[in-house]
């Protein structure tokens, strides 16, 4: 399906792949935060919310006609790098729970807030639906 691309003589990343080759019908899904399909905080913590902005973006891909494995790369804007830091591990595991072994490109900036008072995160995703 998509192809990762590693350049030889580089480390390993963990959790992302540094390059994506793909083909197909692109599908851009704007920034999710961790509120549902209501507009409503349900978690308040930052995996909770986490959790639900990847579930967020899992309908958008699905609606579109995609899967996990489709994606090909994930932004993320977290508004606090320390609780990120810390919370590595339940983090792995909330994104396995909702997009299992996949591991597009990603990057992660650190921003000061975002526009919804209550977000902790923020994530925006491309996708490449095979023909």
């Amino acid at each position: 399906m998509h192809k990762i691309v590693q350049p030889d003589g580089w480390k390993e990343p963990k959790g992302y792949a540094n390059g994506v080759l793909a083909e197909g019908a692109t599908l851009y899904i704007g920034g999710q935060i961790g509120w549902n399909a209501d507009q409503v905080f349900v978690a308040k913590d930052f995996v909770g919310q986490m959790e639900q902005a990847l579930i967020n973006i899992s309908d958008v891909l699905q609606a579109g006609g995609g899967r996990p494995e489709h994606l090909t790369r994930l932004t993320w804007y977290v508004t606090d790098k320390q609780e990120y830091l810390a919370k590595q591990r339940e983090v792995g595991q909330a994104y396995r729970r909702v997009l299992g072994k996949n591991f597009p490109a990603m990057t992660m900036v650190v921003v000061s807030a975002l526009v919804e008072d209550d977000a902790m995160i923020e994530i925006e995703a491309t996708a490449v639906i095979p023909k």
